[in-house]
């Protein structure tokens, strides 16, 4: 059964993979380019964006998971979950693989502007991964760049919006009509 810690996922994806890895995530409106290696939080505040788990930037997603698949032997992706920083700007898709011999889940993840959130799709090397991009799409408005049938899953497709993201109206709903 493989044992990977997710610092030692991280030490060998870095050292296999140079360039890979992602830093700490400045946000836009800071006036920053994206990345950086500051600390957020501060304060006394909790910062959420400080992880374990290795974090890769979004143009070089496929390459990770192939790593993952080819040369660490993780060939089940179980789920994509999407996470909305919204005070910070930001998406973070998390990505858990599992090892068909059992053992523990290793975490990729990956952060994207609000603005801007494309993601390379994994459904070509990875044809369980449609389900959840579509998800990802519908629900947060995630890109999945390269999704062969990138549309929406649960809403119907004159719905406007995205239901998941913290920003999306609570109060109301403008498809029922104004006489209810």
């Amino acid at each position: 059964m493989p044992s990977i810690s997710a610092e030692e996922l991280r030490e060998r994806i870095g050292r296999d993979l140079p360039g890979i890895l992602a830093h700490s995530y400045q946000p836009a409106a800071s006036g920053g380019n994206g990345v950086e290696n500051e600390q957020r939080g501060g304060k006394g505040q909790p910062d959420f964006l400080t992880t374990n788990d290795t974090v890769v930037i979004a143009e070089r997603l496929i390459e990770a998971a192939a790593y993952m698949r080819d040369s660490l032997g993780y060939t089940f992706l179980s789920d994509i979950a999407v996470v909305d920083y919204l005070n910070h700007g930001l998406f973070e898709l998390v990505y858990r693989f599992y090892h068909l011999d059992g053992g523990k889940e290793l975490v990729l993840k990956v952060r994207v502007p609000r603005d801007k959130p494309d993601v390379p799709a994994l459904s070509s090397i990875w044809p369980g991964a449609d389900f959840h991009e579509r998800e990802g799409f519908d629900l947060y408005g995630i890109n999945f760049v390269g999704h062969p049938f990138l549309r929406r899953i649960y809403m119907w497709d004159e719905f406007e919006g995205y239901p998941m993201r913290k920003d999306f109206p609570k109060q109301g709903d403008k498809y029922f009509g104004d006489d209810e």
